[in-house]
């Protein structure tokens, strides 16, 4: 597996991670806490070193399942998680990104995973409530007294990248960025990336499924599959979409891979400082989303891509208004 390195503090994972939350939180499959573990030790036997994690993912199982996971190879993988919201009753409460709150949550998921220092620690969204500035005081106090290395921040909006960044230095940003989510390009987070050596690491960056081509106006979400309320998720979204899988389908049979691997190829194209992670259950699946790193689209590939991307019009937004709310601030 390829290497590639996030930020300027040189934290080098490999080029394609593995986004763990999926496993047990967020679809209406869920694979066992056993069958978690194994997938995880598969990933890193193929080469990846870069899982990432959430507490409120489960809540908490998630993480557990990581480090139990990742206990024989500790010294030899990069573990991101993240804090940020109120977690009342087994849900998911509003934001909290108050410093005391931070300090809680990180010593919490330093004894779920089983580590004595976290890797990467994102905010998982802004707190408006919370100047941005204490929030990354707040980890770099963290980072000082040797519980976290790595400071990052998901979904924020450019400024507040900048101030951060001012505070502390952030390492990376998570960020939703695929084919058919490209706010990146547009929102400066790219740009503030390069300003500032940050490293990104998008998020869903198959499209939660749909770019791989497995999925059309006809599938049928389970209950308990988040999907079901995002606006792209639709029928008739879906089938108005269906013009970006024919692009990734026509360009897969001609590089003699699959249109899951060119979606990924093309974020690793965009710049040497991006690592997708995607998600997967199964085994081949994620053996095909790790061959992506090795698939190198040509030039000609990428201005195919641009050019037909040019007269494809996403239909509906990633989120609803509530959660599109969150994001960018």
């Amino acid at each position: 597996m390829h290497k590639r390195i996030l930020g300027k503090t040189n934290l080098e994972v490999s080029a394609i991670g593995f986004g763990c939350m999926g496993l047990d939180f967020g679809y209406a499959t869920k694979v066992s806490r056993q069958e978690g573990v194994a997938l995880i030790r598969a990933a890193y036997e193929r080469g990846a070193n870069f899982f990432d994690t959430a507490e409120v993912y489960g809540p908490f199982t998630n993480e557990q399942m990581v480090g139990e996971a990742v206990a024989p190879f500790r010294d030899n993988v990069v573990i991101a998680t993240k804090f940020g919201f109120n977690i009342v009753d087994g849900k998911q409460s509003g934001l909290n990104s108050r410093p005391g709150h931070i300090r809680e949550v990180c010593d919490a998921s330093l004894k779920r995973l089983g580590v004595e220092i976290i890797d990467l620690f994102y905010q998982h969204r802004v707190d408006p409530n919370v100047p941005i500035e204490d929030v990354a005081g707040a980890v770099g106090e963290l980072i000082r007294t040797g519980k976290v290395k790595h400071f990052g921040l998901s979904e924020p909006g450019a400024e507040t990248v900048r101030r951060a960044h001012s505070v502390q230095a952030v390492t990376a940003l998570q960020n939703e960025y695929s084919l058919w989510t490209r706010g990146p390009e547009s929102n400066g987070i790219l740009a503030v990336c390069e300003e500032l050596g940050i490293g990104l690491v998008p998020y869903s960056p198959l499209g939660k499924g749909f770019l791989t081509g497995a999925m059309s106006k006809d599938t049928k979400l389970g209950e308990g599959d988040f999907r079901k309320v995002l606006p792209r998720f639709t029928p008739a979204a879906m089938e108005k979409n269906q013009a970006l899988i024919d692009l990734l389908k026509r360009i897969a049979a001609e590089r003699k891979a699959t249109s899951a691997q060119i979606a990924l190829a093309w974020l690793l194209a965009q710049k040497p400082w991006i690592v997708p992670i995607p998600g997967t259950t199964k085994l081949s699946r994620l053996e095909e989303n790790l061959g992506a790193a090795d698939v190198t689209l040509t030039p000609r590939d990428l201005a195919d891509i641009r050019d037909t991307l040019s007269d494809i019009d996403i239909e509906g937004e990633r989120y609803p208004p509530e959660l599109l709310a969150t994001t960018g601030r």
